[in-house]
């Protein structure tokens, strides 16, 4: 019977994302039919030259970066929960967002032209920030894991007050762009950051699924997965290490997208199951169904202007929790 649920609802998910995929190549401030759309993507000729170049060269990249932003978010997500058995784990509470934060400040301030070179500066940060909590918690300290996750919270309000210092003292127009990037958007992908992002997600994915029977054990307790043969500590290096390398090259093309990472792997224990090869799976499909729709919503609701995604995943994070609490109270 849970069988048959958990491939219900891979099914029901695989067919949601890929009407939701054309969908959202279909919708926006230039309106193309869906079959249009499919004539483009099939590469037949009919459609003008106008909709072809915004399908290609300007939908489509988006479109695939929004389907592994969301599936690599909720991946970390999922792991970080099972390796550290803490519900509330998320690849943003290592300092990862204020280091990309301040990588991308100081760049911008110093480079205001060079566009690439803030994506670059943002991937550099996050790593100092990951590089600066494990130096926090060097010695016997980085085995455990609240240790761990208060030293990211430490490095991130540090990095997210040196960030603001900067941007306090940098020309307006810099410190407008890089506000509404820390807030997350997904306007400035393009090729680059599909070829960026698919070899990391699907590396990160990889390895998770290969290491499935360690992560199980791990949702045991430390000394029943070591009575099986599992090297506790070791592994959750590892998997942070993944999940920060992971994290950091999204954060560097999208910025900021917040409660991702928390909410999915909630939603996917409910429908898909606990185990890693589900949760994993599951996490894929639903997060990047999420993020198709966050993404749509911020293109689509307000007439020539685009909401940050941030904001959006903020806002359904929020709801989303508080309606665990009432749950959960009642």
């Amino acid at each position: 019977m849970l069988k048959r649920h958990y491939k219900l609802a891979m099914w029901l998910s695989t067919a949601l994302l890929v009407l939701s995929m054309l969908i959202s190549l279909s919708i926006g401030s230039v309106s193309i039919t869906l079959l249009d759309t499919l004539t483009v993507l099939a590469g037949q000729a009919g459609p003008s030259s106008l909709a072809q170049t915004i399908i290609l060269q300007i939908r489509l990249p988006r479109l695939l970066c929004a389907v592994l932003v969301g599936a690599g978010l909720a991946i970390s997500g999922a792991i970080l929960q099972n390796a550290t058995r803490n519900p509330l784990a998320d690849p943003y509470l290592f300092g990862l967002m204020a280091g990309a934060g301040l990588g991308a400040t100081l760049v911008s301030v110093v480079l205001p032209a060079h566009i690439i070179s803030m994506a670059l500066g943002a991937f550099v940060g996050a790593l100092f920030a990951v590089v600066l909590v494990f130096a926090v918690c060097a010695g016997q300290h980085w085995r455990k894991v609240e240790y761990t996750l208060l030293a990211g919270v430490a490095v991130s309000f540090m990095l997210s007050a040196v960030s603001s210092f900067v941007l306090y003292f940098a020309e307006p127009f810099a410190a407008n762009r890089i506000m509404f990037w820390l807030m997350g958007s997904l306007s400035r992908t393009d090729w680059f950051s599909v070829l960026l992002l698919s070899p990391v997600v699907l590396l990160v994915l990889v390895l998770a699924l290969a290491l499935r029977r360690q992560l199980d054990a791990l949702l045991l307790s430390d000394e029943s997965a070591r009575t099986l043969g599992v090297n506790t500590q070791t592994l959750r290096l590892v998997l942070l290490l993944a999940t920060a390398l992971l994290t950091a090259c999204i954060v560097s093309q999208c910025g900021g997208i917040a409660f991702v990472g928390l909410m999915v792997p909630h939603i996917v224990r409910h429908y898909f199951g606990v185990t890693s090869v589900r949760l994993l799976l599951g996490s894929v499909l639903v997060g990047a169904l999420f993020m198709v729709w966050v993404d749509n919503l911020a293109r689509t609701v307000l007439p020539q202007q685009e909401i940050p995604l941030g904001v959006i995943t903020s806002l359904a994070g929020s709801v989303f929790f508080l309606l665990i609490m009432r749950r959960q109270r009642l």
